[in-house]
């Protein structure tokens, strides 16, 4: 049998096989669906079989597929992570990292290590998905991303966390308000006071409720949102103040916000990687990833 392939051709088979999906392995390469099957039908011809089948619902692999499909994904990593680790052709090579990454954290320190990854490699695309925690769990436990940034505590028994930094839950209010008088607060101070809260659905909401109760402070929210930055705009209005986490709250030189620390105690949630447990990342999001531990681990 003669060898004749494209590393795309694996691309583009790898993943459909793990999306289970035409469209949505053609949006994550950046190609049309009649491409995507152009480059699948190509390889198929060089195996000499059918390597996926469509069902009613959903795209999986033939009993070949699926024995072949750790063979192309053992060959691409190799090739790619021999080239990330030649210099001046690691700085070439060209891919795409996908991250489910919780809002927060994608404004915060994400950047900053996208920033540095891409000095090394600026050929690197990334898929950023900023998504809620449960959806970005999902997410990553779908395959639909290489890997996340995401709250403690799932409960999905195919991922593992690692954390990398806490985030401390911090007062947010106008300048002109009674409470911005003071440099630290405790929880009881908040009692009675008209507060900004994400919906109970939020991860942000069930950690910091369930310290609350262990402190035996009760605070009421008057007004509930779907997203942290649109409690940001009823805080400027004067209508409410916000318990938010610090990565939320805006830089200190604004003009009308101010954040001030909750102490006794203070409650924190941890950010930090969720990934597939034993699903084996590409050479580059491998890379990308080690980063983040080396530069934020706990």
């Amino acid at each position: 049998m003669r060898i004749n392939f494209e590393l795309n051709d694996l691309r583009a088979f790898l993943a459909v096989f793990d999306l289970g999906s035409f469209h949505k392995a053609a949006e994550m390469l950046g190609m049309s669906q009649p491409a995507l099957s152009r480059r699948l039908q190509a390889l198929e011809a060089m195996v000499g079989a059918s390597l996926l089948e469509r069902t009613t619902r959903r795209v999986g692999p033939t009993p070949i597929g699926l024995s072949f499909a750790p063979l192309a994904r053992r060959v691409l990593h190799e090739f790619e992570d021999n080239l990330l680790g030649i210099t001046g052709v690691g700085a070439q090579q060209s891919g795409q990292i996908t991250l489910a990454c919780i809002p927060t954290a994608a404004f915060y320190f994400l950047p900053r290590a996208i920033d540095r990854f891409h000095a090394l490699y600026p050929r690197i695309r990334f898929r950023i998905l900023d998504l809620s925690s449960n959806d970005g769990l999902l997410s990553v436990s779908r395959g639909e991303a290489d890997f996340g940034i995401n709250l403690t505590g799932n409960s999905e028994t195919d991922l593992d966390f690692t954390p990398l930094i806490d985030d401390p839950f911090v007062l947010a209010c106008r300048r002109d308000h009674a409470l911005a008088e003071r440099t630290r607060l405790t929880w009881k101070d908040l009692e009675g006071e008209a507060l900004v809260g994400v919906s109970r659905a939020s991860g942000n909401r069930v950690i910091l409720e369930s310290a609350l109760a262990a402190l035996d402070v009760h605070l009421e929210f008057q007004y509930e949102v779907n997203h942290l930055t649109t409690s940001l705009g009823l805080v400027e209005r004067g209508l409410g103040i916000a318990i938010l986490p610090k990565l939320a709250t805006p830089p200190d030189g604004h003009p009308l916000i101010v954040s001030r620390t909750i102490g006794a105690p203070p409650i924190s949630r941890t950010i930090g990687l969720v990934e597939r447990r034993k699903a084996r990342l590409s050479p580059a999001a491998q890379r990308f990833r080690d980063m983040l531990v080396e530069t934020w681990h706990l």
